[in-house]
């Protein structure tokens, strides 16, 4: 008996990464998986993979900035599977630069994307969630939704939108018996912190301040991801934090020394 048995998730930015991840485990856990994403070569290598291993898996090329785009892979994954239970908005992008030196195309390139995206896929997800008489919406914020960090400032703007939001479709989806919430993990080694730019930041500001001295792994935010939908039966609107510790604060140890 898998933790999902008979359920049905659909997880944007699946082809790598956490959405790689998260689609992996929860079709070991008997969900049926539906990934979209814009990388459509990898996305169908995953999907195939699932299938391959004895999962039940689809993928289909989605651009979360595009609502029809949504409209589609929500009524194919429907059709396809009879319901939608879960939903993992994950799909995002980051840029790093300074804000004096970003043009407003850049910023609302990260914002259509990040926040944008959030926004449509749970519009989305509502109807089919209330006609299968509930379901769980997990939002991909980051520790840039609970904190600033220099030349971040399109990625940290969309990324406390998505906390932002989360809180108000819990309040507005809890009635349908839907529960939404957000994550919030810190650096995490997937291929978009692995970009050249990023992966700079990270070993200047982020090697490695938390209580685990370490950089966190997908399959770690993936579990979190199936606590949510699994086990957090009773959590709506909250942040969950997964980041080592990073965005507590000062070590007292360091201190001491």
């Amino acid at each position: 008996m898998g933790k999902l048995d008979g359920q049905v998730a659909l997880i944007s930015g699946g082809a790598r990464g956490q959405g790689e991840a998260e689609a992996r485990l929860f079709a070991r856990e008997g969900a049926a998986v539906v990934l979209g994403d814009v990388l459509e070569e990898e996305g169908r290598r995953v999907a195939e993979s699932i299938i391959d291993t004895g999962g039940q898996a689809t993928f289909a090329k989605l651009d979360v900035s595009d609502q029809s785009n949504w409209a589609e892979l929500v009524d194919l994954t429907v059709e396809q599977y009879g319901r939608l239970d879960i939903l993992i908005n994950n799909a995002g992008i980051a840029r790093v630069k300074m804000i004096e030196d970003s043009s407003l195309q850049e910023y609302l390139e990260v914002i259509r994307i990040n926040q944008v995206g959030v926004w449509l896929g749970m519009r989305a997800a509502v109807k089919p969630m209330k006609e299968a008489g509930g379901g769980c919406i997990i939002n991909t914020s980051s520790t840039a939704g609970l904190e600033g960090y220099a030349g971040l400032s399109a990625y940290v703007s969309s990324k406390f939108a998505v906390r932002g939001m989360t809180k108000s479709a819990a309040v507005e989806f809890g009635p349908y018996n839907i529960r939404v919430n957000s994550v919030h993990p810190g650096p995490i080694d997937t291929p978009m912190i692995r970009d050249p730019e990023l992966s700079q930041r990270a070993d200047d500001d982020f090697s490695f301040a938390g209580p685990i001295p370490r950089i966190g792994t997908a399959d770690e935010v993936a579990k979190m991801m199936l606590f949510i939908a699994s086990d957090a039966s009773y959590s709506t609107g909250a942040e969950f934090v997964i980041d080592g510790g990073l965005t507590i604060g000062g070590n007292i140890g360091q201190l001491i020394e």
